[in-house]
C-alpha cells in the first residue's frame, strides 16, 4: 500500500489519519497556524545566515518577499534597499 508520505509506514499513516479525522476543527487550526509559525521561523533563520548583517526590519521585510512575492511586498512594504 503506498503512502502519503515515502517515510511513513501504512500502519502509522493509518493511525494518523483516523486522528485527524476525530480531532476538533479548533485543533486542527491550532495545528496549522503552529506549523505556520514553525515555517516563518525557519525562514527567518535561513535569512539570518544569508543576511548577518540585516536589521530586523530588514529581516521580515525579506520574508514578506518570501511569504507575499516581491512584487507584493515592495508594493506593499517598499523596496529593499541594496
Amino acid at each position: 500500500m503506498k503512502t502519503l508520505s515515502s517515510d511513513t509506514s501504512p500502519e502509522a499513516e493509518q493511525v494518523q489519519i483516523r486522528i485527524w479525522r476525530t480531532m476538533p476543527p479548533w485543533r486542527k487550526l491550532e495545528l496549522v497556524a503552529q506549523m505556520n509559525a514553525t515555517v516563518r521561523q525557519l525562514a527567518l533563520t535561513g535569512l539570518r545566515q544569508r543576511y548577518p548583517n540585516a536589521t530586523e526590519s530588514e529581516l521580515n521585510r525579506r520574508l514578506a518577499g518570501l511569504l507575499l512575492g516581491e512584487e507584493l511586498a515592495a508594493r506593499a512594504y517598499g523596496a529593499l534597499e541594496e
